[in-house]
């Protein structure tokens, strides 16, 4: 059972040859797993990197038989699936970020990592800055929407 969740936010920077250090707070997190393998897919602006247990439980979901499966599905599938990047930390606990991809997502040296309960979403830094403020600005209609919900 994982008793740890992915939380906080860790400022980062990837070297010269596209690696990135994964915050040892997350390795800790990782290490309850039992893997070191962590699945990235691009995601709108940023990259979501998910622990691989966490990663077969979304593919599950995926493919239960509903007995209607979509194109649409199929679509969604395809794109998860071919997109996906097997990353597996390094002895001293680096991921490394293929160029196609960080160029793809606009990540450049300095990076936010961004702890989100059971994955991770690694941002350029820029970019997360943006979303943030964005984040800020619509604070207010977030925290009505978790209120209907019962949780704060």
């Amino acid at each position: 059972m994982i008793s740890s969740r992915f939380r906080s936010k860790f400022d980062h920077t990837i070297d010269e040859k596209g690696r990135l250090s994964f915050p040892s707070r997350f390795r800790e997190v990782l290490r309850q797993y039992e893997s070191e393998v962590l699945i990235a897919i691009p995601w709108d602006n940023h990259l979501r990197a998910y622990p691989l247990a966490e990663w077969e439980n979304l593919e599950n979901k995926l493919k239960r038989e509903d007995g209607n499966q979509s194109e649409d599905l199929d679509k969604i599938i395809r794109y998860l699936e071919s997109e996906s990047i097997e990353c597996v930390l390094d002895k001293q606990g680096r991921i490394l970020l293929p160029p196609t991809l960080r160029t793809e997502l606009g990540l450049k040296r300095d990076i936010v990592l961004i702890g989100m309960i059971d994955r991770v979403e690694i941002w350029d830094k820029d970019t997360w800055n943006v979303e943030r403020e964005v984040g800020r600005e619509h604070f207010g209609e977030h925290k009505a929407s978790i209120k209907k919900r019962g949780i704060i």
